[in-house]
């Protein structure tokens, strides 16, 4: 299988050059040429499978051949050993037909770990074939960091730099990343928001002439196709039991920022998985709500919430749709994407509504995320974090088919985010125990300015200390 670019002026790569590069050269993301199939004896046979083992048939085609069969299983085994609950993905009933599928059993509590936990695995695997070694630059709203750093922190092959907006993560967040050890861990708290963050990557993958001779830069963020292809499998797992009891379909609600979550959902759907709706659960910051349900695409200022990690204003994800939706028409969608600004961007008549067909949205605010909380605690005894309520409150304002199992994916563990719970009325709960001394443990972080120079001047004089 080949991996192309959505912006189009770069040539297709394999599945192993796409996981070392992350970002493609002409500054577009890679989407695989062709997309799997499962027919429905597939989706059948698959009902019972392990989540290992439903991970192993679902991601081995967009692998094709880069790993031997049997290492890429005993990684896709190693990476999901560690998690605290025996289903990997466990699916908690609700109400009526709704339900949460708790994405957070994994090492760092958020759903950040189904991917990060696969994506280390493969980029030793390939950099330890090539004797390589990279500078992984990612930037985070809150979780991908600690995931990342989790995943990738033993590798001998990696360097890591991690920034994170200064003040605009929660302080279990924060501590996730900066209490890590190791001496290829550097993590940066940059004095803007993840926007931000995210532009100043962007940028250094652009030109990394910056770095020292014989390194190059690597991607941990969603920008790297090994994310969403990981993500994909949990759609068919939460899915396989309704469908095998005869539903016809199911629908999934999925609080996101950048787009990747609910992206691998739409993979899903054209793989062939029966899904009814696909719901874009969003905060204040809602970019890709007032596009689905108005036409209407562009910036305005990012805002912090009790919902951290989407407070995300440029939805990189976003353009892979947008592949679609503009037919492969890379130099639109390079106009389109690069284009984005306080000016108000829209599609024809005839491309939102197709746009509509896949996706329905909903913006919540955080006096309503915390209600949502109190509300469910109170009628459930299930306590959720931030981002599960907004999506848990969008899915009922969108759902259409009270038929339809209606499952809003869990993000993260309320743990994480002490002053939303406090704000709802409740006690934050503890911390799972390799977590409990998290306060106690030493933080490491160097505050920067927002300037892509800075950063960059940090990065080779780390990576100049390293040698």
């Amino acid at each position: 299988m080949q991996y192309i670019s959505t912006r189009g002026q770069s040539p297709a790569v394999s599945f192993e050059d796409a996981v070392l590069t992350g970002l493609a050269p002409d500054g577009g993301l890679y989407i695989p040429a062709e997309l799997p199939q499962v027919s429905a004896a597939q989706l059948k046979a698959w009902a019972t499978l392990s989540y290992q083992d439903l991970a192993f048939v679902i991601i081995k085609p967009f692998v094709a051949g880069a790993i031997p069969d049997a290492e890429l299983r005993a990684m896709i085994v190693a990476s999901y050993a560690n998690f605290s609950d025996p289903k990997i993905a466990p699916l908690k009933h609700l109400y009526d037909n709704h339900y949460v599928l708790e994405l957070y059993c994994g090492p760092t509590l958020a759903f950040k770990d189904f991917a990060l936990q696969l994506l280390g695995r493969l980029l030793d695997y390939f950099l330890s074939r090539r004797q390589q070694h990279i500078a992984i630059l990612g930037a985070t709203s809150g979780d991908t960091g600690s995931a990342a750093l989790e995943g990738c922190k033993h590798s001998q092959y990696l360097d890591l730099f991690i920034l994170h907006p200064y003040q605009r993560v929660s302080e279990v967040q924060r501590r996730q990343m900066t209490t890590v050890q190791g001496n290829n861990v550097n993590n940066i708290a940059l004095e803007g928001d993840f926007d931000d963050c995210q532009g100043i990557l962007k940028k250094a993958f652009a030109d990394q002439r910056f770095l020292p001779s014989g390194y190059q830069l690597g991607a941990v963020n969603s920008i790297n196709w090994a994310r969403i292809m990981a993500q994909i499998v949990y759609y068919f797992y939460a899915a396989l039991p309704f469908l095998d009891r005869g539903a016809t379909a199911v629908s999934f609600t999925v609080p996101t920022g950048n787009f990747g979550d609910i992206y691998a959902g739409y993979l899903a759907k054209k793989m062939g998985l029966p899904v009814r709706q696909l719901v874009i659960a969003t905060n204040r910051n809602d970019i890709l709500h007032r596009f689905i349900s108005g036409n209407r695409y562009h910036k305005t200022a990012l805002e912090p919430s009790l919902s951290p990690s989407m407070d995300i204003m440029v939805s990189s994800n976003f353009e892979r749709f947008l592949y679609d939706l503009f037919q492969g028409d890379s130099a639109r969608l390079t106009r389109f994407v690069t284009g984005l600004s306080t000016e108000v961007q829209q599609v024809s008549a005839d491309e939102w509504a197709w746009a509509r067909t896949h996706f329905d949205s909903a913006s919540v605010d955080d006096a309503t995320t915390c209600a949502t909380i109190k509300e469910v605690k109170q009628h459930t005894g299930f306590l959720l974090d931030p981002h599960t309520a907004t999506g848990v409150k969008a899915a009922a304002l969108c759902d259409k088919d009270s038929a339809t199992p209606m499952i809003t994916l869990g993000t993260a563990h309320p743990a994480k985010f002490a002053v939303a719970i406090e704000q709802a009325g409740f006690a934050t709960p503890a911390l799972p125990p390799h977590m409990a001394d998290l306060f106690q443990r030493e933080e490491r972080y160097t505050v920067l300015p927002n300037s892509l120079e800075a950063v960059k001047a940090f990065m080779v004089q780390a990576l100049a200390h390293k040698r």
